[in-house]
């Protein structure tokens, strides 16, 4: 089932079933600038997999790209979450430290409920 998010937007694509048919085309309409790292991951796993003789690495790959297609498929939060990345990664220490300040996001959230 499909939740609601906050930003309203509508998912531009239904979310896929967690298989590589599904994935590849899920990822290739909605973030097809990571193609090659999704063909790339897949071997990694399977290697990993035998490495550890465990389906743990694969069944890791099927998640994690099901994590990025559910963000991607909602660009408004697809876009704030990259906003939020680049600001924490920033070289500006005053930007990365408005990013990861928890305590003053509280307070401008207490601020807009209590205002």
């Amino acid at each position: 089932m499909t939740m609601p998010y906050a930003d309203g937007g509508s998912p531009v694509i239904p979310a896929p079933e967690l298989t590589l048919p599904a994935l590849r085309q899920a990822v290739a309409t909605v973030t097809p600038s990571r193609l090659p790292e999704f063909f790339e991951d897949p071997q990694r796993a399977f290697v990993r997999a035998g490495d550890e003789d465990s389906v743990v690495p694969i069944r890791m790959f099927y998640r994690q790209w099901g994590v990025i297609v559910g963000i991607e498929r909602h660009p408004e939060t697809a876009r704030r979450l990259h906003a939020a990345e680049q600001a924490v990664n920033s070289q500006d220490p005053e930007g990365r430290e408005k990013a990861t300040c928890w305590k003053d996001s509280r307070k401008r959230r207490g601020r807009k409920r209590n205002g």
